[in-house]
């Protein structure tokens, strides 16, 4: 059976793609927030951790 046929059989299944676009929209801007408001020297050390 295809994976459609086996989605079609969850109760409310359509409530899942838009918790996951939830979840992702709030990582992304919890990411961009940080990379905005981040100080460049914070970055930099940040950039370099591998190398230290």
């Amino acid at each position: 059976m295809k994976l459609s046929n086996y989605l079609r059989d969850i109760e409310n299944v359509d409530i899942y793609p838009i918790i996951s676009l939830v979840i992702f929209s709030v990582v992304f801007l919890i990411a961009a927030l940080y990379a905005f408001t981040a100080s460049k020297k914070k970055m930099d050390d940040n950039a370099n951790i591998p190398l230290k």
